[in-house]
This record gives C-alpha cells, sequence and structure tokens, in this order.
C-alpha cells in the first residue's frame, strides 16, 4: 500500500467549503496529498455574506496540533485566520518545536471581503519575528499594504523579503491585475503573468491559491517552479465553474 505524504493547514472552518480549512483540504488531496487540519475559528458565512467569526482557544488550537504531530510525519503546514499576531506567533514556535524543519506558508487574512476584520496591525513589533520563522508569505495586494501602513508598498515588500519569501497575490491590484510576484533570496523578484483569462471570480481563491503553493512545496518542488504550478492550478479553479464556488480537479 503507497504510504501517505501528509500535510496541515491551520485555518477557520467556513461551512461553504469554499474558504478556510475546507477549501484548504480539498486542494491538498487534488494535489495527491492526504491533507490534515486544525481549526482556529468558527465561523458563520456563506458564499456571498459573513456574519460572525467565533475564535478557538489558543490552547485547544495547540492540543489539536500537538495530537496530529504525536501520529503523522507533518513537513509543511500552511496558516490561514488566527485570533491575532501574539497568538500566531505562539502556534509558529510549536510547529518548530515539534518539528524543527518545518515549512510554514503563512496567508495573511487581514480581512474578509465581506469586511470582517481578523487582524490589527496595532503590534507590529512581532511581525519580524514571524517573517523569520515562515518559509514564504502569501498576502494580496490590500493585505501587505495594512500590514505596515506606515511604509509604501515597495519597502513593505523590500523589508518582508529581507526575512523570508513572499508570493505577493495579484488579484486586487489595479494595474496588471492577476500579475503575481515572487520575492525570494532577499529580493529576488519573478513575475508569474496569468496563462490564461480568466472569467469567473471565486470564493476562496486566496486560500486555494496558498494551499495549491504549499501542496507543490511539500511535493518537493523548487519554489519558483511551484509558483508557476500553483497559478496555473488557481487558473484552472477559477475557471472550473460560473458560480462563486469551484471545484477542485486532480493535476
Amino acid at each position: 500500500m503507497k504510504s501517505h505524504t501528509y500535510i496541515l493547514t491551520i485555518a477557520g472552518h467556513d461551512p461553504s467549503g469554499g474558504a478556510g480549512l475546507t477549501s484548504d483540504v480539498k486542494t491538498f488531496e487534488a494535489h495527491g496529498l492526504y491533507g490534515l487540519s486544525v481549526c482556529t475559528a468558527i465561523t458563520i458565512q456563506n458564499d456571498t455574506n459573513f456574519k460572525e467569526c467565533i475564535w478557538v482557544e489558543k490552547d485547544l488550537i495547540i492540543a489539536q496540533i500537538k495530537t496530529l504531530f504525536d501520529r503523522f510525519t507533518i513537513n509543511v503546514v500552511k496558516i490561514g485566520i488566527v485570533k491575532n499576531w501574539k497568538t500566531l506567533a505562539v502556534l509558529i514556535d510549536v510547529l518548530h518545536a515539534l518539528n524543527a524543519n518545518v515549512k510554514i506558508i503563512l496567508d495573511p487574512v487581514i480581512k474578509a471581503t465581506a469586511g470582517f476584520d481578523f487582524h490589527t496591525t496595532e503590534n507590529q513589533d512581532i511581525l519580524n519575528t514571524i517573517w523569520q520563522k515562515c518559509y514564504l508569505i502569501t498576502p494580496n495586494y490590500d493585505e501587505i499594504q495594512m500590514l505596515y501602513p506606515d511604509k509604501n508598498i515597495e519597502d513593505t515588500i523590500a523589508h518582508i523579503a529581507s526575512k523570508t519569501n513572499v508570493y505577493l497575490k495579484g488579484g486586487h491590484r489595479t494595474d496588471k491585475k492577476g500579475t503575481d510576484e515572487l520575492y525570494h533570496s532577499g529580493i529576488v523578484m519573478v513575475n508569474i503573468v496569468p496563462h490564461v483569462k480568466t472569467v469567473y471570480n471565486k470564493h476562496g481563491s486566496g486560500c486555494v491559491l496558498s494551499s495549491a503553493l504549499a501542496s507543490q512545496i511539500c511535493l518537493g518542488l523548487p519554489l519558483d517552479e511551484a509558483a508557476v504550478a500553483s497559478k496555473i492550478y488557481i487558473e484552472r479553479f477559477l475557471n472550473s465553474s460560473q458560480s462563486l464556488l469551484g471545484v477542485h480537479n486532480k493535476i
């Protein structure tokens, strides 16, 4: 029997299955991986309306994580919404204590499309420590500008890219819409341009792209190749249906 390759998402639960940990697991399994999940929040939402977020207590999140690491070999972890930066920093330290070589892909979800705020940016001192302990962060254009309100976007990118790899999602940009940028090795930038014309928007597309990146990294692809493969995956997902809920087809 073929053994599984495990990958973990730490994220919120979206009842519609379009975003959060359910969507992450769908993405993982479309890549041939076995998706594990730890819940950080129960959300009351569907694909068009976000109503409420009930946070899971930090100790319960940690207990979920430790129980999975007791049983499974986990080398890549994708993190989505977490209550605050302080809690996130604790979770990252727990992950590194359980596996010193774990690669963390952080999708810093700050605001839902419907307007719900997940993070404030008041405690910026902790951010540098978080970046340094992650392998890759995947903000969109709106999110990266919220991280350091006193910096322009170019300075923010340069600052974060000096500490970790950055995949900047381009769906919210006003120029070259849909063109993503990968910053690695300090400040080497690679444009990840659209391959096909995207027709349909999707609820949770940011989660899916970050999870696709985590999947490709888990499969052993170099970061540049993982970025291109993930771009192709998200484009197929965006065009998989006319509704706001996409279909995850195996690669």
